[in-house]
């Protein structure tokens, strides 16, 4: 795999900054309440390492994907600091926040067929690595019920983002089947 130009990696320092800053205070949900900014690290990582991505507006947007969802991020200044492809993929792959979590979760099932190809590729690692995360190191107040009912939603989810890249797909596939495993869904 060859490394993006130096600009490009300038770009992709800036936006890991960019995001710790951003979310600096937040904390995963699971025991040893890990730093939230080493998810949307692992999933840039996941589609550099797996996936062969090497577009540096994905790899910029899967290091930002949570920050205008999550954290007081504002989409005008990300699109100022890293343009508008960026803030593009940012948004195409944002929750609206005001909705209930069912009205969420049930739009990521309906839309992920119709997205482009970048947002295709951060959200299907950002599943693997909730998945992940969801049997490897759980929400501490989350019941098993909702562990399953997640599992189960993510595959719906998947369901529509499937033709995009094989090798995340079949490393999903695998993260699924260790959680049906390991949740007593299999």
């Amino acid at each position: 795999m060859t490394l993006p130009a130096d600009q490009d990696l300038g770009l992709i320092f800036r936006a890991l900054l960019y995001s710790a800053q951003a979310h600096r205070d937040q904390r995963r949900k699971d025991r040893p309440r890990s730093p939230y900014i080493n998810h949307p690290i692992q999933v840039a990582e996941l589609l550099w390492r797996v996936g062969g991505v090497t577009d540096p507006a994905t790899l910029v947007a899967a290091l930002l994907h949570d920050t205008v969802e999550d954290t007081g991020a504002k989409p005008a200044d990300v699109r100022r600091r890293f343009g508008e492809q960026v803030l593009d993929l940012v948004l195409e792959v944002s929750d609206d926040k005001s909705l209930p979590r069912a009205e969420r979760k049930r739009r990521q099932i309906e839309t992920a067929a119709m997205k482009s190809t970048g947002a295709k590729l951060i959200k299907l690692a950002d599943k693997i690595c909730n998945l992940r995360d969801l049997v490897q190191s759980p929400p501490v107040d989350w019941p098993l019920e909702r562990r399953q009912d997640y599992a189960r939603w993510t595959e719906k989810v998947v369901a529509g983002l499937r033709g995009t890249n094989p090798a995340l797909e079949g490393l999903y596939d695998q993260e699924l089947e260790t959680a049906k495993r390991e949740l007593g869904l299999a």
